[in-house]
């Protein structure tokens, strides 16, 4: 029980500032090795309580086991999505000029920028890891002109629950931040709206303050804005 009581405590911990994302992080492993020692305890036992036909006693280890169960297949879920994603926590609709931050570098300036993951898109690496991991993330054409799809995509960016760090409607730039429910990381997004033949393109790019792998959040959210802007949520 302890051990899996850890495991959201070390996540809402660092998204509410009491510790670092660095020190949940090591709550959450402290956390899943309590959670993997008290589950072969109780699997131990529920074997003695039968054994000894002591039924108030299995109940209470069938309930520890029940949540160390829970706990681990919780654990194996985290696992099996950083396993089956490229290690990368960069993704863009344009590879070969994604849109470009300016309002969230001078932000991420004033945080103290050494710290994060860079903003340099090295599209030799990524682009075929994204391509392979995560095809639906390509540029979307709307049939509508680049006026309304921009408020569109800033409509869309608030729907999701980010804040708007800043509008450049002269480039058809938007850019915000968005913040994952558990952690509270922190993901700097760049929506672009350009003219198109058919109306307007847009490109989404979003990135991962901190981390190696993002286990494919930031592929979803481009995804999500993207359906959001295409009307298929509606």
């Amino acid at each position: 029980m302890a051990g899996a009581a850890l495991l959201p405590i070390a996540a809402l911990g660092s998204r509410f500032g009491l510790w670092n994302w660095e020190t949940g992080i090591a709550i959450l492993l402290l956390g899943s090795a309590l959670a993997v020692v008290g589950t072969a305890s109780a699997m131990a036992a529920v074997l003695v309580a039968r054994r000894r036909r002591l039924p108030r006693d299995l109940r209470a280890c069938a309930i520890g086991l029940t949540i160390g169960v829970l706990s681990i297949a919780y654990l194996g879920l985290q696992l099996f999505r950083v396993l089956s994603v490229p290690p990368i926590h960069h993704v863009s609709t344009d590879v070969e000029e994604p849109p470009p931050f300016i309002a969230v570098d001078s932000l991420r300036a004033s945080l103290g920028g050494g710290q994060f993951n860079t903003l340099d898109f090295d599209a030799e690496t990524i682009a075929p890891l994204q391509s392979e991991a995560f095809p639906w993330v390509a540029p979307l054409t709307l049939q509508a002109d680049p006026e309304a799809a921009f408020a569109e995509a800033r409509a869309a960016l608030l729907g999701l629950g980010m804040e708007i760090v800043a509008e450049h409607p002269p480039l058809g730039l938007i850019e915000a931040t968005a913040t994952t429910f558990w952690f509270g990381f922190k993901d700097d997004v760049a929506v672009r709206v350009r003219q198109h033949p058919q109306g307007a393109q847009i490109d989404v790019r979003s990135v991962s303050r901190v981390g190696v792998s993002d286990m494919g959040t930031n592929a979803e959210r481009i995804g999500e804005i993207l359906r959001r802007l295409s009307g298929e949520d509606q």
